[in-house]
C-alpha cells in the first residue's frame, strides 16, 4: 500500500491535462473521449449490470493464477464483494465504454474476464464488434457468461475458460486484435510475455490497455520496458491504466495524464 501511495504522489507531480499536450492525436483523444462529460444512455445499462452482481450474495471458489488478491484471504469469495472490491470502478467502466466507442474496434480481446464489469463496458462501446474474453477461473467466468447471456443476448461475444499463457501460445494470432485490455496476471514476467506474444497481431491503429501498471515495482518495470519497445510509438499513463499505440506516423512520445 505504501508503495502505491508513493507512486500516486509521483504520478500527480508529473501528470498533465489536455492543455499541456501538443500531439493532435492525443489531444483529440483526451478532449473528445477521456474528458467527455455528456450523459450516455449506456451508463444506466452498466449500472444495471453492476447492480446485478452487487445483489448476488452467493459464494464461489476462485482459482487465482496471478499474483493473488490484496483484499481476500480465502479463495471462497462472495460475488457481491468481488464486484465491490476487485471489479472495475463505475468511473473506469464509463471511461472504458467511451474509449471503445471512440475507436470502434472490429475485434476486441480481454485478458481476464473476472465478473465481466469491464467486458460489459467494451461490449456496449461498440455493439458491432466481436469480443473475446478469456478467464482462467471457471467459476467467475460462469457468473459473467450467465449474466451476459441474460442482459446482452444479441451481442457478438465469446467467453473462453483457458489459462492466459496457453491461449497466447496457441490461439492469440487468430485475428488482428484492434483493442486489447490486459487485466490478468499482474506480474512483470507475465505482462511482458503477453506483450511479446501479441505483438504479431498489431496494426497501425491497435489500442492496448494495461491495467494496474503501478501495482508494484515489478509492474512499473514492465511498463517501462513496454514504453521503450521500438514498435511502441505513443503511451499514456493514467496511473490505473497504461495506453499503448503503435501508429508509425507518430514520433515517439510518452504522456502522464490525469483522467
Amino acid at each position: 500500500m505504501l508503495f502505491q501511495i508513493k507512486s500516486y504522489l509521483k504520478f500527480l507531480w508529473h501528470s498533465k491535462n489536455e492543455h499541456a499536450v501538443h500531439s493532435p492525436f492525443v489531444f483529440n483523444l483526451l478532449t473528445k473521449c477521456f474528458y467527455d462529460k455528456k450523459p450516455k444512455t449506456e451508463y444506466s445499462i452498466l449500472k444495471k449490470y453492476r447492480k446485478s452482481l452487487l445483489q448476488n450474495k452467493n459464494f464461489i471458489e476462485v482459482t487465482d493464477f496471478g499474483v493473488g488478491s490484496r483484499v481476500f484471504k480465502s479463495n471462497k469469495r462472495q460475488i457481491s464483494k468481488i464486484a465491490k472490491t476487485a471489479g472495475i470502478s463505475p468511473k473506469r467502466a464509463e471511461l472504458l465504454f467511451r474509449i471503445t466507442n471512440y475507436f470502434q474496434p472490429k475485434n476486441i480481446l480481454e485478458i481476464g474476464t473476472s465478473l465481466g464489469l469491464a467486458t460489459s463496458a467494451m461490449a456496449l462501446g461498440d455493439k458491432n464488434s466481436f469480443l473475446l474474453s478469456i478467464e482462467g477461473c471457471q467459476n467467475t467466468l460462469s457468473v459473467a457468461e450467465n449474466l451476459f447471456n441474460e442482459q446482452f443476448p444479441d451481442f457478438n461475444f465469446e467467453f473462453l475458460n483457458v489459462e492466459f499463457s496457453e491461449f497466447l501460445k496457441n490461439s492469440a494470432d487468430i485475428c488482428d486484435w484492434d483493442l486489447i485490455y490486459f487485466d490478468g496476471n499482474h506480474s512483470k514476467k507475465a505482462t511482458l510475455a503477453y506483450f511479446e506474444f501479441l505483438l504479431p497481431t498489431i496494426t497501425n491503429d491497435s489500442v492496448w490497455i494495461f491495467d494496474d501498471i503501478h501495482w508494484s515495482s515489478e509492474m512499473e518495470e514492465a511498463w517501462q520496458t513496454i514504453k521503450n519497445h521500438p514498435k511502441v510509438k505513443v503511451t499514456i499513463d493514467t496511473f490505473q491504466w497504461g495506453f499503448v499505440f503503435f501508429r508509425h506516423e507518430q514520433e515517439k512520445q510518452h504522456f502522464v495524464i490525469r483522467a
